[in-house]
């Protein structure tokens, strides 16, 4: 064993190898149990013996026996106990397996007991399984008669109702070929109903060639009825016919087709909707001069027209789930949009902003008539009976459906878009030369209205474009929008800022003011800007999402905002020099007592109180901007504030025997009032007081408090050079010598009195400088030791005196530091444990 370190003990250095002194204890420590069986050994056998412990430590517990070099006398009586504990546990050990052996046995008869039961048990399993198969033999017996009754019942039934079903198919074919010949369709579509249903019920027995040629000729009739229908419809609508004579029979004749399969459905629509829309496809041809895009009105008035006529005349005729008046506005869309890209095409050249304009503006607002006008009839109808069977789904909105053709020339609009935002910008730009920004009030921010009319005018340009296109041309008019966003902050927003220039006279009250105002309405843009931004990601085509960013837009607007704050900051700053230029010029000797407040500070407390109150009423929308106000302006204004307050010199004065230190204090008392002001600045002139900000109070506290401390050092009587220099560093902990040479010729010294002070100061900065550099090298000396403590644990262990002094003459040698009190408590220590080993 050895000492551990500084104390006089004899621990064991933790750090030292676990050698064992004992073969039982070396056997003893290689068994290691799961953490989980540990858990389980120490719940059912607690213990507070250190040797139950699974994290045993030798070296621990040997330390804990013998904690000083006294203790170590005792250790016979140590050693003989635990030999005597040992000794029990063996006895306790061998108990224990008699008992075990004594177990084994009994076990051994539990167990044969235990196989003679599940042998007797599997026995009587086997004799319930065969009375139970007996008794079901036994039950088959009984019911198979029954069983026999009852099919035959069940094909008596089936035979009856399929000679049913086929007498109903047979007579009905025949009524079915009668009415047909006849025309008489509403009795035709009943009967044609239930054939139909009868011939789902026989589909299972077509192998059977009566059955078969019955369903044969049931598809024969139906197709001669589909062209009968249909031959019907073409007579009753050919030239000079009426067909709203017919109308009953037509009627009736389409829930017959209603019933047949869907394609003469589709073949009696297309057909109809054909009809309808001949006289528009001549009308309208690309040759007329009505094609273009000028007399495109026409067009709609056209179909708007031929859709009343046909609810007049025609809507009866169909059955409502039909849709037929949607049908034909459908069709009228798709063929609209195929003639206009061919006469667009054809005529690109005669294409001008105003027409495009024209034209667009009249399509969307059909297709917005038409949406609203067939939304409640596709809202009524199953969409599985709806035209989409015929064509494609028409449920959804029309929007698109025509104006989708202008999609590849909307480079035009983008184009005259561009032209007429950069006009604009220009137009603003001139208007505020012209006309500056009007005057605010304390109640009242004053806006740019031309902000509000940039935004609205993109905001009309994005729902007119997002109703064309959300693909390339969406993403052209966001890369215009952010072009003009950056020449809008800086030609027209940065022009209403006062010039910058203005140093001595300061921006004044109502500027300061407007520049709030002004602040207030950029936050404003800024956040119109973000919602612009999501809804422009929300509409756009998700392959473009990525390119929709408006960050380089946003940083203009935050750097025209940090232009509002500083320019806000030199405002209050500049009203507030001339108190402090007064300051300076004071001649502080002249006073012969302590007095009030001084007139500079309440100079500058004025100026806040007109000043900030203003601020923060056209900022309460923008609180955040008033808390940057408010700290850039204590960081700007506290060390203005000091750098004044070592102007003035000199503070203090002697006469005959007495040191006249009113000036000084004078100033130590305006710094606290300043402290005072600045500490209410955030609520001041406010009927409701608010906590400042911690992030602010920090600042001002840390600030002032550096002031008051400079002017307690340049109060502070010099005793003595170095408690003079001493307190300095400790108050205001700065190494600057020349902050240190102004406190000098602020307590009034002269050149030739600095000169040791100085002196000293340099030096006590140096010492301080070199303390620092060695306190970061003293951590050698600690592993010094704990190397040491290592070695003597390993001689502990293994008596092996020879190796360990050795290493330990080795370690003391390689040491930095001198150790002499720790060898020779080593030495006494080491001969201690070989007389024990």
């Amino acid at each position: 064993m050895a000492s551990g370190g500084s104390g006089d003990g004899a621990n064991v250095g933790s750090g030292a190898p676990d050698y064992i002194l004992d073969q039982r204890l070396i056997d003893a420590e290689l068994i290691k149990y799961p953490p989980e069986v540990e858990e389980v050994l120490k719940e059912l056998f607690p213990s507070d013996d250190p040797l139950d412990d699974p994290n045993f430590n030798i070296v621990n517990y040997i330390n804990t026996l013998f904690p000083t070099e006294q203790s170590l006398a005792s250790i016979d009586d140590v050693v003989g106990k635990i030999c005597q504990k040992t000794q029990s546990l063996d006895e306790e050990i061998r108990g224990v397996i008699r008992t075990q052996t004594e177990t084994t046995s009994d076990g051994n008869a539990a167990l044969t007991e235990a196989e003679n039961a599940i042998e007797t048990l599997f026995v009587r399993i086997l004799d319930i399984k065969e009375k139970a198969e007996q008794s079901e033999r036994m039950v088959k017996e009984i019911t198979r008669d029954i069983k026999k009754l009852d099919n035959a019942k069940r094909n008596l039934t089936t035979a009856i109702t399929t000679l049913n079903h086929l007498q109903m198919l047979v007579s009905g074919i025949d009524s079915l070929q009668h009415l047909s010949r006849k025309r008489q369709y509403g009795e035709v579509a009943s009967l044609l109903e239930g054939l139909l249903d009868v011939l789902v019920y026989l589909d299972k027995y077509n192998a059977i060639p009566e059955i078969k040629e019955l369903a044969n000729q049931m598809t024969t009739l139906q197709t001669q009825l589909g062209d009968q229908i249909l031959a019907d419809f073409k007579d009753a609508f050919k030239p000079g016919a009426n067909p709203v004579a017919a109308s009953k029979q037509l009627s009736e004749a389409c829930l017959v087709v209603n019933i047949l399969e869907p394609k003469y459905k589709k073949e009696l629509l297309t057909w109809f909707i054909e009809l309808q829309l001949q006289e528009y496809l001549v009308l309208f041809s690309p040759d007329q001069d009505s094609a273009w895009l000028d007399k495109i009105d026409r067009r709609f008035s056209w179909i708007k027209k031929t859709l009343t006529d046909f609810e007049q005349k025609f809507t009866h005729i169909f059955p409502s789930h039909w849709m037929v008046g949607k049908a034909v506005c459908l069709e009228f869309c798709k063929i609209t949009k195929e003639k206009l890209t061919q006469v667009m095409k054809n005529r690109q050249n005669e294409i001008e902003v105003k027409l495009l304009l024209f034209a667009i503006q009249r399509t969307t607002a059909f297709e917005e008539l038409m949406s609203k006008k067939f939304v409640k009839e596709s809202d009524n109808v199953n969409s599985k009976l709806a035209i989409s069977e015929f064509e494609g789904d028409t449920t959804g909105a029309f929007s698109g459906l025509i104006s989708k053709c202008f999609e590849p020339y909307l480079h035009i609009y983008i184009e005259s878009l561009d032209k007429h935002l950069s006009e604009m910008i220009s137009r603003f730009a001139s208007d505020v030369k012209r006309n500056p920004v009007p005057q605010a009030t304390d109640e009242q921010a004053v806006t740019l209205p031309c902000c509000a009319d940039f935004f609205v005018y993109y905001k009309k340009c994005l729902i007119q474009c997002c109703q064309l296109s959300t693909g390339q041309s969406l993403l052209s008019l966001t890369q215009i929008f952010a072009k003009y966003l950056n020449e809008f902050a800086h030609k027209v927003l940065l022009l209403n800022l006062p010039n910058k220039a203005i140093k001595e006279s300061g921006i004044g009250v109502s500027l300061g003011a407007n520049l709030t105002s002004l602040l207030s309405e950029k936050e404003t843009t800024s956040n119109k800007l973000s919602q612009e931004e999501k809804k422009l990601k929300s509409k756009i085509n998700a392959n473009l999402q990525e390119k929709v960013s408006f960050a380089v837009q946003y940083d203009s607007f935050h750097n025209v905002i940090s232009a509002c704050i500083q320019l806000l900051v030199q405002d209050l700053e500049n009203s507030c020099e001339p108190p402090l230029v007064a300051m300076s010029k004071l001649n502080w000797l002249t006073l012969d007592s302590v007095r009030d407040t001084s007139n500079y500070v309440n100079a500058i407390n004025n100026h806040i109180k007109v000043t900030v109150p203003i601020i923060r009423d056209c900022l309460a929308s923008a609180r955040k901007y008033f808390t940057q106000f408010c700290v850039k302006f204590v960081n700007s204004f506290i060390p203005k504030f000091i750098s004044y307050v070592v102007k003035c010199k000199p503070l203090i004065s002697v006469v005959g025997s007495e040191t006249r230190t009113f000036g000084a204090e004078q100033l130590l008392l305006d710094t606290h009032s300043l402290k005072t002001i600045l500490m209410d600045l955030p609520s001041i002139g406010s009927q409701v007081v608010r906590k400042p900000p911690a992030s602010y109070t920090k600042i001002v506290v840390r600030e002032m408090t550096r002031a008051e401390m400079m002017l307690k050092v340049v109060m502070s009587k010099i005793e003595t050079p170095r408690d003079y220099v001493d307190y300095y560093l400790k108050l205001l902990q700065d190494s600057d010598v020349g902050m240190f040479q102004k406190l000098l010729d602020m307590k009034g010294m002269k050149k030739t009195d600095q000169a040791p002070l100085i002196d000293l100061f340099r030096a006590r900065v140096s010492q301080m400088h070199e303390t620092s550099r060695l306190q970061s090298g003293q951590s050698s000396s600690g592993s010094d030791l704990t190397s040491a403590s290592g070695l003597l644990s390993s001689v502990a262990s293994t008596g092996n005196l020879t190796a360990g002094l050795s290493g330990l003459a080795s370690s003391l040698h390689s040491s930095s530091q001198p150790v002499d009190n720790e060898s020779s408590r080593m030495k006494r220590l080491e001969k201690l444990i070989k007389r024990k080993l």
